[in-house]
């Protein structure tokens, strides 16, 4: 990866790259994910360290100057000291009036870190309530349904829906899904976002799951859009010629320009790139300022089918 940036001077605010609509909430396109913020090295994995306190706070408040207003986290994120959600509720609150936070509810974790089997219907309001307590939240923002296989999500989606109905959620999504299971689910209640393993050269079998999703006037909001195949590991730095070629053109970084690529998906399509690095977050703010021609993105789409 070039080690090139764009510098403070060209950086504009996500609104550089338009807004979208969850639900009744407006959120820049270019968001936060809190996946990387409790330890250093790959998340989940055992045994790393933990994240210095400090600088993970600095990290939430300098993404919040630069205009993030969409948070995107979980109460299974966390390490032996850190918790993601606390982080953000200490760093942020009280929260600003157009910060949007989006949970994800499904998975669980016991305390030694351990993956639990995922939540049944009438577990899924404990880790409600959860996220809740440490966001220090009488609501939470959006809540995405996250899954595993092809199973019906009928009865768990339906006991979200009527959390939402009592008030404890304002909005709904999904996340690693099909597309059969966002019909499932808008029969039920409706989905305002859609949750995806997508990225330049990632799963272009979601291509067209993508604009299904623009059609119905859901977003679609990918995950590990810098990070590719290196998933929760981050970005291995091992970008093809393809999209070096263009980050040099830009005097950018290759992780800017999949981000901008992830933009220009759609209008729809969101970002939530994760770091806990403060010069990441202004590199990957500034990504919402970069325009690839349509040359540009016709080589980049051209290497998207080509795989990784």
């Amino acid at each position: 990866m070039t080690s090139q940036t764009m510098t403070a001077t060209t950086m504009t605010p996500p609104t550089d790259q338009g807004t979208w609509v969850l639900g009744d909430l407006t959120v820049n396109r270019i968001g936060f994910g809190a996946m990387r913020l409790t330890q250093n090295g790959a998340a989940f994995e055992a045994g790393a360290a933990p994240s210095d306190r400090g600088r993970a706070m600095s990290v939430l408040r300098r993404a919040v100057e630069l205009g993030v207003n969409h948070i995107d986290t979980a109460a299974f994120y966390f390490s032996p000291l850190r918790s993601a959600n606390e982080l953000i509720n200490q760093a942020l609150a009280p929260y600003p009036d157009d910060l949007v936070i989006t949970t994800k509810v499904g998975p669980s974790r016991d305390a030694s870190g351990a993956w639990r089997p995922h939540a049944t219907p009438e577990q899924l309001r404990g880790q409600v309530e959860e996220n809740l307590r440490q966001l220090g939240r009488d609501h939470l923002d959006v809540v995405n349904l996250r899954i595993v296989g092809t199973d019906s999500i009928a009865e768990r989606f339906g006991a979200l829906a009527r959390l939402r109905d009592a008030g404890l959620i304002r909005h709904l999504g999904l996340s690693n899904v099909r597309p059969e299971h966002l019909a499932e689910a808008q029969a039920i209640a409706p989905v305002v976002c859609v949750q995806n393993l997508y990225g330049l050269g990632v799963r272009p079998d979601q291509d067209e799951f993508v604009r299904v999703c623009g059609e119905q006037g859901v977003a679609f909001v990918p995950f590990y859009a810098i990070a590719g195949a290196g998933r929760e590991a981050g970005a291995s730095g091992a970008d093809g010629e393809t999209v070096l070629a263009v980050a040099r053109a830009h005097g950018a970084s290759a992780a800017q320009v999949r981000l901008a690529w992830t933009l220009h998906r759609g209008p729809h399509v969101l970002a939530i790139p994760g770091t806990g690095n403060p010069d990441h977050v202004e590199e990957n703010v500034a990504a919402g300022a970069l325009r690839l021609s349509e040359d540009e993105l016709a080589v980049l789409n051209a290497f998207h089918q080509g795989g990784v």
